[in-house]
């Protein structure tokens, strides 16, 4: 099997998560990859302005030049793959993997809806038909689409033609192991959230619940990494809280360990539309690493993982609150201690690639 496309693995972790899965199934997977070097947002903003098309198209036919030659040589090397594993964000590179493999068993792994997401982060009308546009192309050159929700997969124009394979966390994550220490110690309830800052994740929600429970007198000690569109409102809200440090950028190999040396970490907590039919990354990260996580109600949330972490409903302040001041009890931070790790197992590489496997030797193509 090939792993082929433009990915990048430290960024975007999600093909690392599947290449590891698909390998301790059994399966001999040969990676063809030419990193674009270029962010989800910073993918999405220069398909939201059409003047930066040219700087994308300039890097991707670059790194698409590599990957044909890389394709001729692994293909005098080890003859036609049985499947060939289009990573994360490959709404370009499934076009160039129809056209190199036209009798393999291609398989898209569609996280992101393109056009989904620009409307999360506020684009509307030409740009979203367009980019919706790109999300039925790209689909249409897939033998096989990956989701890692069933909502997602009833997104598709035919979800027939979709398998659901949970996001999980690589094993890095799980290496990085979790406090020694159970109870809140003297600086408090140590809390943790990363991330884009795009109104799905809702970061102003977060912001009001952590004044809140610091206000009326949560031991919170709290850690924000990232930076977006929003980080600016949830900055002007915690601006008078104490206990709250700000990273607008943590490396990706350094990012497992601040996480794991934090007691809490945070999911995501809006209402929006994206918001409710997503699992993020930051969940299953945190379950590996060793943290309580806290995320909200959503029904995805709940069926993925809903028995190993603190849900709260979506949008609510007061609930995140209420559950973080809870949480400074050593008693009710030790029994979710023990809810959290008994998640762990059900989100390894090996577990949430079963239905992938499954799927593709259903199909002889490994």
């Amino acid at each position: 099997m090939i792993a082929f496309g433009t990915y990048d693995a430290a960024r975007h972790p999600r093909i690392a998560v599947l290449v590891a899965g698909l390998r301790a199934h059994g399966v001999k997977v040969t990676e063809l990859n030419r990193p674009l070097g270029l962010s989800t947002a910073e993918r999405v903003r220069m398909l939201q302005q059409p003047w930066r098309l040219p700087v994308l198209a300039a890097r991707l036919l670059r790194c698409w030049a590599g990957l044909v030659g890389d394709a001729a040589r692994q293909r005098r090397a080890e003859g036609r793959p049985g499947a060939v594993l289009v990573g994360y964000l490959g709404h370009f590179d499934v076009l160039l993997a129809r056209l190199l493999y036209p009798r393999s068993v291609v398989v898209l792994d569609h996280l992101v809806f393109a056009g989904d997401t620009a409307t999360d982060r506020g684009a509307a009308g030409l740009r979203v038909r367009l980019l919706t546009g790109l999300d039925r192309l790209a689909v249409s050159c897939a033998d096989l689409v990956v989701t890692d929700t069933e909502e997602h997969r009833q997104m598709l124009p035919h979800p027939g033609k979709g398998v659901v394979v949970l996001v999980g966390a690589p094993d890095a994550w799980r290496a990085v192991g979790s406090r020694s220490a159970a109870e809140v110690d003297a600086g408090g309830l140590s809390v943790v959230f990363f991330g884009l800052y795009t109104p799905l994740q809702g970061a102003p929600v977060i912001a009001e619940a952590v004044r809140d429970a610091v206000a009326a007198g949560a031991p919170l000690r709290v850690t924000m990494v990232g930076s977006g569109q929003e980080l600016p409102r949830a900055r002007d809200i915690l601006a008078r809280t104490p206990g709250v440090t700000w990273h607008d950028w943590v490396e990706p190999a350094e990012l497992p360990a601040l996480v794991a040396g934090h007691q809490v970490c945070l999911g995501i907590f809006s209402d929006t539309p994206k918001g409710v039919r997503v699992v993020p990354n930051k969940v299953y990260q945190g379950l590996a690493a060793g943290c309580v996580v806290i995320t909200s109600d959503t029904p995805p949330q709940r069926r993925a993982v809903g028995q190993n972490v603190e849900l709260v409903p979506a949008a609510d302040p007061g609930a995140l609150a209420d559950r973080l001041a809870e949480l400074c009890d050593p008693a009710v931070l030790a029994a979710a201690r023990i809810r959290a790790a008994h998640g762990r197992d059900r989100i390894r590489p090996r577990v949430v690639t079963e239905p992938l496997v499954t799927e593709l030797r259903r199909r002889n193509a490994l």
